[in-house]
């Protein structure tokens, strides 16, 4: 982590004290959260990580705040302060009040915090396992990012104690959901094929992007149900989110899979140049240099 955090309007030493434990939603998981891209010292996808939180906080009964400005102003002065300028933001909203083990003395509805971090590095290819009955998906909750993300950090420590980087979690169909914190893709020719919503499955913002979005010369991107047994019919299997962009997977537990074709780094090339053209239209002129 980076030496400064964000609490609220304040910028303050990582290691200060600044929160309360009687604050009900940092005891009880109860808040949202999102992962940034900071690229150039942009928020990349900004507005895509703020409407996913709105609408979950929505779901989750959690306050939020009403301006994405307000939120977006703060943020880049944690940019400023720390530097961080190619990063990861984690960013929450976390409820504060409500319930009998409310603390005295609380008197904002919300508090939001964020920190930054130097970007990981990531293998280029990547090994899964599989956890069975991992996303029930006909939970009013299911696609939701809640700061109650435990089960998700076991299976992931549980993934890397047996020599692996993830997990393929099912959901009780037996259907592919999603990985621990990542989305997953099949390409079957030039069709790249991803769970539906309706697997349980979070939206993540890479995800969106290369449905809606992105646009990769020779290939569609669809949702599709998937099975596991789907993957060893695949050109390619590869994992995706904010931090990791698009990695290969080399192999899955229990299966045989091939890594087949180009769909990887025509994606990857298509992803880099949306990001690039980002950033160029979100960099404030002054930023940008004097025009000629």
């Amino acid at each position: 982590m980076h030496q400064f955090l964000l609490h609220n309007d304040r910028i303050l030493d990582a290691g200060s004290d600044s929160l309360a434990a009687g604050q009900v939603g940092l005891l009880s998981g109860w808040g949202v959260f999102s992962t940034i891209r900071i690229a150039e010292g942009v928020l990349f996808a900004f507005e895509r990580h703020w409407d996913r939180m709105r609408r979950d906080a929505r779901k989750l009964r959690v306050p939020f705040p009403d301006d994405r400005e307000w939120m977006h102003s703060r943020l880049m002065r944690l940019v400023e302060a720390n530097g961080a300028r190619q990063a990861t933001m984690r960013v929450v909203v976390v409820r504060n009040r409500g319930g009998m083990w409310q603390g005295p003395g609380i008197e904002r509805d919300f508090d939001l915090i964020a920190f930054t971090s130097p970007m990981a590095e990531w293998p280029g290819a990547v090994r899964l396992g599989i956890k069975s009955a991992a996303r029930y998906s006909q939970s009013e909750f299911s696609s939701t990012k809640m700061l109650s993300w435990a089960q998700n950090l076991v299976w992931y420590e549980q993934a890397r104690e047996r020599g692996l980087d993830e997990l393929v979690l099912l959901n009780e169909r037996g259907e592919i959901a999603e990985c621990t914190s990542a989305n997953i893709f099949a390409v079957f020719g030039n069709t790249v094929c991803t769970p539906p919503l309706s697997s349980g499955c979070l939206p993540g913002v890479t995800r969106a992007l290369l449905l809606s979005e992105i646009r990769a010369p020779g290939f569609t991107t669809v949702e599709r149900a998937l099975m596991p047994a789907d993957l060893e019919k695949a050109d390619q299997v590869l994992i995706t989110s904010t931090t990791r962009d698009l990695l290969v997977v080399e192999a899955v537990e229990g299966l045989t899979i091939r890594s087949e074709g180009q769909a990887q780094a025509v994606l990857e090339e298509a992803l880099l140049d949306y990001r690039t053209r980002y950033v160029e239209a979100h960099t404030p002129a002054q930023a940008a240099g004097p025009s000629r």
